[in-house]
């Protein structure tokens, strides 16, 4: 949730950023609103701060007034009093009414991009950030998409998922369910060697903890809920692990927080239909390590810079080619301030497949969550939050059994093998 000084010191920044997003100018309108709603409220408080004030003071003078026998006085004052307590009344209500209207207009407003944030409307106006420099890998005549490989090794059952479940959920068996394993813990391994704390989160979340990371109200829809318990089952261990600091003030010294987690993962959305949501391109229920980090605002860039390194080591230990793009405006997630999406080639598809976003919400996350700092002059201030998937399975097994098949089975790559205790699948 944007501050109030973007509604003011910096309105001109959050308007160019918005139509960034391609915000029209009805939206915009909702900024003058909140400029105008914020001014009138630091009014009403004014205004009601003075009349309690008068009020506290007629009240202790009709005591005085009592006791001095001035009956008549004391009776004009409580008549005053009363209209006072009538006004405050009318004044509380309007502060109310205002309050709601600003907190109502904060949530639908999403981040403002970082000016490196590339114009566009839609995936297409995405940048190359970095490219695969090395030739596309080329497959074997009669290589098979890892939906075949799944059936034809017996790594998968998506038919068996729509029984139990329905569309979207797989079933993993033998040495899919190893090889799922594997990934999991050598992810998790890679985390913590980088320096990450890891985190078992509750997979259910609370709506105030869905409202801290922005999944509310702008996701409510991509979202299962359990209506009898009102709560949500997570899109992403985002959601939990950065709440971990909801609410508290941090010692500068104590940064910069890196904590990471392995979750299932459960959305909702389906996309489109065919090739794009065939085998495991798109599911409702897939596993991911999620890397989160707590910096100072004055190092956040390092630290996605960081982040993408460690994601891109993950990637070349995998041998999967992979590239990273810069999202443009009309494409980046409704917290972000920046983000890049890391995108394997599926060599039997032929197509790019996203397996990771890395971003930085700067204090967007954390004003939502009151996630402050002290500073070294003993000053609060908000924390910057950056969360990256590292990495998302589904797609990485994807295109692990595509671009490492053979003619004689599926070739594990060397890193990943003391973690399926097996080198090929055959």
């Amino acid at each position: 949730m944007l501050t109030f000084n973007y509604f003011t010191n910096l309105k001109d920044k959050t308007i160019a950023g918005l139509k960034k997003r391609n915000w029209d100018e009805q939206k915009l309108q909702w900024v003058d609103e909140i400029a105008l709603l914020d001014s009138e409220r630091k009014e009403l408080q004014t205004a009601l701060d003075q009349l309690k004030m008068q009020v506290n003071q007629a009240s202790r003078q009709i005591g005085n007034l009592m006791k001095e026998g001035r009956h008549q006085e004391a009776e004009t004052t409580k008549n005053q009093v009363a209209g006072h307590k009538s006004e405050i009344t009318s004044l509380e209500e309007k502060f109310r009414t205002n309050k709601e209207r600003i907190q109502e207009l904060l949530l639908k407003i999403p981040n403002i991009p970082h000016e490196s944030v590339p114009p566009g409307a839609s995936p297409e106006d995405n940048e190359v950030f970095k490219a695969w420099k090395a030739p596309l890998p080329e497959l074997f005549p009669g290589a098979l998409s890892h939906w075949d490989l799944a059936e034809k090794y017996q790594l998968f059952d998506l038919k068996l998922g729509v029984k139990i479940t329905g569309a979207g959920f797989p079933l993993y068996r033998g040495k899919g369910a190893k090889l799922q394993r594997a990934l999991i813990q050598f992810f998790l391994d890679q985390a913590t060697a980088a320096g990450y704390e890891e985190i078992i989160p509750p997979l259910l979340v609370n709506a105030d903890t869905a409202m801290a990371t922005g999944q509310l109200p702008d996701k409510d829809g991509q979202m299962y809920y359990c209506e009898r318990d009102q709560l949500y089952l997570i899109p992403t261990a985002e959601v939990p692990v950065t709440n971990v600091y909801r609410d508290e003030i941090l010692e500068e010294s104590a940064l910069p927080i890196k904590l990471c987690g392995y979750t299932p993962c459960f959305r909702r959305e389906a996309g489109s239909y065919g090739a794009d949501v065939k085998g495991l391109n798109r599911v409702h229920q897939f596993d991911k390590v999620e890397i989160v980090r707590l910096e100072h605002p004055d190092h956040s860039y390092q630290a996605l810079d960081k982040m993408l390194e460690h994601v891109s080591g993950l990637l070349d230990r995998l041998e999967l080619p992979y590239r990273i793009l810069k999202l443009c405006g009309g494409d980046m997630g409704f917290t972000s301030a920046l983000t890049y999406d890391f995108e394997i080639f599926s060599a039997a598809q032929k197509k790019w497949l996203e397996v990771s976003s890395v971003s930085n919400f700067e204090t967007f996350q954390s004003n939502r969550m009151k996630l402050r700092f002290r500073n070294a002059e003993g000053k609060t201030q908000l924390l910057h939050t950056l969360n990256g998937s590292a990495l998302a399975l589904a797609r990485i097994v994807a295109g692990l059994l595509e671009n490492h098949q053979t003619p004689d089975g599926i070739r594990i790559p060397a890193a990943l093998q003391p973690y399926t205790g097996f080198s090929r699948i055959d």
